[in-house]
């Protein structure tokens, strides 16, 4: 029913990974340019450069891919934004574009560029907006990669996305302002938003994968806890909402359920334990649907 685009590049391995603990293995062939999802709601799928998705998404080459907001607003498709997949190869904060200049340069914010600068992008239309907001007449040169090591013998600044940005202090750069945060989106092909039958589709993929992300370093807890003790266990637990207790049959003893965090786990057993709970399990978690 419905026709896929998933990235390449740095998202590739984690957005696998993502649609694999939905259930929803992507099987690649030898080469790997028809992958198969085994699932009745998807008929093709197919792994694409995520500057390339949101136009093809647009033109309803595919009614759902998964790309950055920031090549979102390069391509200016217009298509759906259906969920924001807070997922990353490092870390799960937003993928910041920013602009850097070569370290010893005395510039310190973006209203200090030059005009006529020298820029360097692979993000050339979200670039000139910026520019022209600011009112600073610049020269943008789009990059083919490596973007970073342009400065400072071919260009005064550069535009880029960074994570961390480590990269950029490697080569010397230091980041003078932010033009926008970008996060992984789910975007559909608006066509396809208002076919019902593919919008429930979509939405049925929209939840399995949230409820992945959602899980992520979460356990369950379940231990059983007497009579006497209860109040005092419960107000040591930091849950999601309200544990779920529970009076065992034919005992003055009651079943305690909730979520935590796993960085948590190590510190808050021994202290539960403490309290009065006994038979403590940890539970791994494969999906939380909010």
């Amino acid at each position: 029913m419905l026709k896929i685009a998933l990235p390449k590049g740095s998202l590739e391995e984690q957005t696998l990974l993502l649609f694999k603990e939905a259930d929803l293995e992507v099987k690649k062939e030898f080469r790997g340019y028809n992958p198969v999802i085994y699932d009745p709601r998807i008929s093709q799928v197919k792994i694409l450069r995520p500057q390339e998705i949101p136009k093809y998404v647009e033109e309803g080459y595919f009614d759902l891919g998964i790309t950055g907001l920031d090549c979102v607003l390069e391509s200016r498709a217009d298509i759906v934004e259906v969920a924001d997949l807070p997922y990353s190869k490092v870390t799960t904060e937003p993928v910041k574009m920013v602009l850097a200049v070569f370290e010893e340069s005395e510039i310190e914010s973006p209203e200090q560029i030059l005009p006529g600068s020298r820029i360097s992008t692979e993000f050339p239309n979200i670039t000139r907006d910026y520019f022209e907001k600011l009112g600073i007449p610049v020269k943008i040169f789009y990059s083919y990669g490596a973007t970073e090591a342009k400065i400072p013998e071919l260009m005064d600044v550069i535009v880029d996305l960074t994570e961390t940005g480590e990269t950029l202090r490697k080569n010397r750069l230091k980041i003078i302002g932010t033009i926008m945060e970008s996060t992984t989106k789910l975007i559909a092909n608006k066509e396809s938003w208002k076919n019902s039958k593919k919008r429930e589709a979509i939405e049925e993929i929209k939840t399995l994968l949230l409820g992945v992300i959602e899980a992520r370093g979460r356990v369950l807890l379940c231990m059983n806890v007497p009579e006497e003790k209860l109040d005092a266990v419960v107000r040591a637990l930091p849950a999601m909402k309200k544990p779920t207790v529970s009076k065992l049959y034919h005992a003055n003893y009651y079943e305690v359920i909730t979520v935590v965090n796993k960085s948590e786990v190590n510190t808050l057993i021994p202290k539960l334990k403490a309290k009065g709970a006994e038979d403590i399990l940890e539970l791994n978690i494969s999906k939380i649907v909010k």
